[in-house]
């Protein structure tokens, strides 16, 4: 039986009430929200509708500030474009995904933007505060960051970083991929402007499902523009939210899994989450110093500072190779530089990555035992490559 710890990725399985409620979406509410006046496009409507209401409750925002995304990369995508549209300056961290960097490259290379990447330091909460600080310029218009890294699950001091913005006048974008559903985020206590993420990680929806939450009034650009239902006779792009940012049809079935999956978040609390998935992997991390040949990336692993992330390589083996010896053990994990180069410089594993092992609610202590057994049959084998 296969045992999935790729939870970082992507959430598998999903909870039954979001298998059920992809089924109604299709078979039940088939129309085109927001697009005709007939019952079924109006039943749609509501359904969405509650669904944003969910969300903006869950995060501390109003229903319209809630923006439906293909994924987090797409909402980082029009969050960091929108607001940077007209140029300036910009800081990011050492731990960035992909998602984050390739966009300010694209808009660096353009001569659109500069930026500059702030240093994280693991345990040391003011040295990073004092990184972060000791570049704004006079032309810094934005912070944009993780809220926990992808890598190694560092957790970044985003409600300081949150006032470091506000006191200097900046717009703060954080990108919270690995922290919605796992760790408590709320915009307006953390005075975070634009909260990106996924709707099919921690949240429990399926893949293709995003959410770019506004926490206050911003002037920001477009990155596409289209149908929305609303002011057709008009040219322009409307004004107000949430259509400004939603153009063409929007992915009812997606969507409603997303409402679905934060329903069962709900249900048995992010702190009972964070506690199990946690737990699982502190174990394996405690477990695994006793396997010589595996190293793990962390100098320390406390709770409250790691969201629930191992990474590990071991010996020499190239981190593919143990992915797949575990593969063909029924066991799945990430290898490689899991989208974020960046992050992986800062550990000096850039040249051949390390592996990711990521619980999710459904994992078992087993799971990790199970995990543990395989490892040393391969450390085993890694000390006669």
């Amino acid at each position: 039986m296969m045992i999935y710890l790729d939870n970082a990725a992507t959430t598998f399985p999903k909870p039954q009430n979001v298998v059920k409620s992809v089924v109604e979406a299709i078979k039940i509410y088939g129309g085109n929200p927001g697009r005709s006046g007939h019952s079924l496009s109006m039943r749609t409507s509501e359904q969405i509708f509650h669904v944003r209401e969910a969300v903006g409750e869950f995060f501390g925002v109003s229903p319209e500030r809630v923006v439906f995304t293909s994924n987090c990369s797409h909402a980082l995508n029009m969050a960091i474009k929108g607001v940077m549209a007209s140029g300036g300056h910009i800081i990011t961290s050492t731990l960035e995904h992909n998602s984050v960097m390739r966009p300010l490259f694209a808009m660096k290379r353009k001569g659109i933007i500069d930026y500059d990447c702030a240093m994280v330091y693991e345990g040391d909460l003011e040295a990073t505060l004092k990184s972060f600080a000791s570049l704004i310029r006079p032309n810094t218009k934005a912070i944009v960051c993780t809220h926990a890294s992808n890598v190694t699950g560092l957790i970044l001091p985003v409600k300081e970083l949150g006032e470091l913005c506000r006191q200097a006048g900046l717009t703060f974008i954080v990108d919270g991929a690995q922290s919605a559903g796992v760790l408590p985020v709320n915009l307006q206590e953390m005075k975070i402007d634009i909260f990106c993420t996924a709707g099919h990680k921690g949240l429990y929806g399926t893949t293709g499902t995003g959410l770019m939450l506004l926490g206050s009034d911003l002037e920001m650009d477009t990155i596409m523009e289209g149908g929305t239902g609303s002011a057709s006779s008009l040219p322009q792009q409307p004004d107000f939210l949430p259509d400004r940012f939603e153009s063409g049809t929007i992915n009812t079935v997606g969507i409603l899994s997303v409402g679905a999956g934060l329903h069962y978040v709900s249900g048995i609390g992010i702190s009972r989450i964070y506690e199990h998935e946690f737990g699982l992997c502190r174990y394996f991390y405690e477990q695994a110093a006793s396997i010589p040949q595996i190293k793990t990336y962390h100098y320390y692993f406390e709770k409250g500072r790691f969201a629930p992330i191992v990474l590990f390589n071991v010996g020499n083996m190239p981190s593919f190779d143990v992915v797949a010896a575990l593969n063909a053990r029924g066991i799945c994990v990430r290898g490689g530089l899991h989208c974020a180069p960046s992050s992986h410089r800062t550990l000096n594993t850039e040249q051949g990555g390390a592996v990711r092992v990521s619980p999710s609610a459904f994992n078992t202590k087993r799971d990790m035992m199970n995990l543990l057994r395989e490892l040393k049959q391969i450390a085993k084998y890694s000390d006669k490559t």
